[in-house]
């Protein structure tokens, strides 16, 4: 067969064997038992480097952090931290205290949350990180609270671009697109927060705006036309009288989930932002979850059941939804592939079901694979992100467990 469409270093085949970071998976699953998360952390600063060298060449200041609802994961963070270029995007409290804990300082921690209580407030200022509010109602509480403080605003321009394999309309990213969404002020009100930040003598120095949804480089036209929307808005905050300091991008950049699309053009990301921020005199900045992780990681379980009926025939793993939530929230795409024999011609379709007692329950229907036995281990892959941070306790199933790896064989 040619190259599996998802293979590459880190990630590859071998003697038909899959390998990750150059270890046999199988053998791996063996060692440390399934359902387990197994890292290729190499692939984390291949990404991370790739978009800090794509703003180098553009010749624009920038400023790259992890978004930890993505990766939480002691071991990944570690690696992270390692790196020394990377800050932390935190939304809730327990997140800056997670980046506090896991090595990072109060100025490489930026946060945006929603819908912020009185105690998150509290607890985001004590913390004394950068915050940046995203409702006018979050301004007022924040300005009473903290009169003559330094902030940044969520901004939502109306647009924002998507996974072109989400069934969403036209490209519209979750967060930000024609209809409101529960993120950001919208351009209409910029001038009702400008004037509740002047109440508070309250100083602006970020826009940020959420409106990527793992686009691809199919995605950028889109993107582009909320960044233009941004950057006037940032310019109407500067004409207002504020040093605006940073245009906070957020995440949302995609890696490629099926054979057709085509990866992220992050030249061209760069360039588009250089474009429409450059002139601003700002520090652009980006807060990836999926595009620095998502690859890094591969979930392996074990084949327990095999049951044909109605023609259907269901491999049953020893690992559910709670494990991996984001395919069942997101309707993300989980390739899956045996580890015994990675490459080789699917002979049947399989319904690969989970352990947990909802029907739902299903990691794929008609997925072609070779033949499967009770006892076999399978490969989930792209779940390095959003995987295991969001574990949930259904049916009181345990988390997986977690294998990181630094070097690859």
């Amino acid at each position: 067969m040619d190259t599996p469409w998802w293979a590459r270093p880190g990630l590859e085949v071998r003697e038909g064997r899959l390998l990750v970071a150059g270890r046999d998976a199988d053998a791996v699953a063996r060692e440390h038992g399934t359902p387990t998360y197994v890292y290729d952390l190499a692939r984390i600063g291949e990404q991370s480097r790739g978009l800090i060298d794509s703003f180098e060449r553009v010749g624009v200041p920038f400023r790259l952090r992890l978004a930890l609802k993505a990766q939480r994961d002691p071991e990944v963070l570690a690696f992270v931290r390692g790196l020394g270029s990377i800050g932390i995007d935190a939304c809730s409290p327990g997140e800056v205290r997670h980046a506090f804990e896991h090595g990072w300082a109060a100025d490489e921690i930026s946060f945006t949350g929603t819908n912020l209580s009185a105690t998150d407030v509290d607890a985001v200022l004590e913390a004394g990180v950068h915050v940046n509010l995203d409702l006018l109602s979050q301004l007022d509480r924040w300005g009473r609270r903290a009169p003559g403080t330094v902030v940044g605003i969520r901004v939502n321009p109306r647009a924002g671009a998507s996974w072109s394999g989400l069934p969403a309309a036209e490209g519209e990213s979750l967060y930000a697109k024609a209809k409101a969404t529960k993120f950001g002020i919208l351009p209409e009100q910029l001038d009702d927060a400008l004037a509740l930040a002047a109440a508070h003598a309250l100083s602006i120095d970020t826009l940020h705006c959420h409106v990527g949804d793992g686009f691809l480089t199919d995605g950028l036209p889109r993107f582009e036309v909320a960044i233009e929307r941004v950057a006037e808005m940032t310019r109407r905050v500067m004409d207002a009288g504020h040093e605006v300091r940073e245009v906070n991008t957020g995440g949302g950049l995609g890696v490629p989930q099926r054979r057709e699309d085509e990866p992220l053009d992050v030249d061209a990301y760069a360039v588009l932002l250089a474009e429409h921020l450059g002139p601003l005199g700002v520090t652009v900045a980006c807060e990836p979850g999926d595009y620095l992780a998502k690859e890094s990681g591969i979930l392996l379980a074990e084949v327990v059941t095999l049951d044909e009926r109605d023609r259907v025939t269901f491999a049953g793993l020893d690992a559910g939804f709670n494990i991996a939530p984001e395919p069942f929230i997101y309707d993300a795409l989980v390739p899956i592939v045996l580890c015994r024999a990675a490459d080789a011609e699917p002979s049947r379709s399989y319904t690969i079901a989970g352990n947990i007692n909802e029907g739902d329950d299903l990691w794929g229907e008609d997925v072609p694979l070779p033949e499967l036995r009770e006892g076999d281990v399978l490969a989930l892959l792209l779940v390095g992100a959003y995987g295991r941070s969001m574990h949930i306790n259904h049916c009181l199933r345990p988390p997986a467990g977690t294998v990181a790896f630094t070097d690859r064989r």
